[in-house]
């Protein structure tokens, strides 16, 4: 079994390799290493044939040259808006996104699916894992349309609802007698909140967060603060994964509504800190940070 899902992992690999040939360099890149015509020719691909580049080619240029003499970041450098602002909000986002528990349910979804009293669990987590690449796939056609904001707040809103759905699915469960209807019923809308829950994390909270992080770094601190970033948002699954199956024995209960409190509070971050990044340039956001 553990073979079969180990040479599966290789499709996708084998299709990514060739495909890295068609993408692109980055634009960026190749006007901080001089090549003009390159990073012309690579805005123009990425933009279209028949968008005007002109005042973007001339914006990246410019930010490239204030970038480069202040390329020296000191510590005390950090406490200026445009950089601690953006830096806390693409921490945040990346922490919060693994503090939903979405990698503890995946990990134990299995566990938590017997525990709702589904006998087929092994397909029921199947299912998951197929809902979660279909909604995925759905996530980038409405990020350009409707906003990485908005969907970021629809969709720890409907995390939010789904874990406090679960929670008090299984907390009845453990006061309904086994011999119930109720109890059938319950077992149901477990399903349905987990369901609901990787529907949510799928078309926002899973995708955006790696997204705006990438759009409001300034440059010069990006591979710092993005490896930073990326290095807490795997620490916290870390943690969220070992304590997983501790929690679930204690209360499963308990452990979604912990779960939920997270997703809550990812619902305010969102609309309290997070800018929107939408049909912006890098410049127009940065721009934003230093006011």
């Amino acid at each position: 079994h553990s073979l079969c899902v180990s040479f599966a992992g290789i499709i996708p690999c084998s299709i990514l390799i060739p495909g890295l040939y068609f993408i692109p360099e980055s634009p960026r890149w190749l006007a901080e290493m001089g090549m003009i015509e390159k990073f012309e020719a690579a805005l123009q691909t990425l933009r279209g044939r028949n968008v005007d580049i002109t005042m973007e080619a001339q914006e990246i240029q410019g930010s490239l040259v204030t970038t480069n003499k202040a390329d020296t970041i000191r510590f005390e450098d950090l406490k200026r808006r445009r950089y601690w602002f953006p830096l806390m909000v693409g921490i945040g986002l990346l922490v919060l996104q693994q503090l939903s528990g979405i990698n503890g349910v995946f990990f134990y979804s299995s566990k938590i699916f017997s525990s709702a009293g589904i006998s087929s669990s092994d397909a029921a987590t199947f299912g998951l894992g197929a809902m979660q690449v279909a909604m995925t796939g759905i996530a980038t056609s409405l990020v350009d349309r409707s906003g990485r904001r908005m969907l970021l707040i629809l969709s720890s809103s409907i995390m939010t609802l789904s874990l406090l759905l679960v929670a008090t699915a299984f907390y009845l469960e453990g006061v309904v007698s086994n011999d119930s209807n109720i109890h059938q019923i319950l077992a149901m809308l477990s399903v349905m909140g987990l369901v609901a829950l990787v529907i949510g994390f799928s078309l926002g909270v899973g995708p955006i967060p790696w997204i705006i992080m990438s759009e409001i770094l300034p440059p010069n601190i990006k591979g710092l603060a993005g490896s930073t970033a990326t290095f807490l948002n795997w620490f916290t699954a870390s943690i969220i994964t070992m304590t997983a199956n501790l929690l679930l024995n204690w209360s499963s209960a308990g452990t979604f509504t912990i779960y939920a409190i997270f997703s809550a509070f990812t619902v305010a971050f969102a609309i309290l800190w997070v800018p929107e990044t939408k049909d912006r340039t890098l410049e127009e956001i940065q721009a934003t940070f230093i006011r």
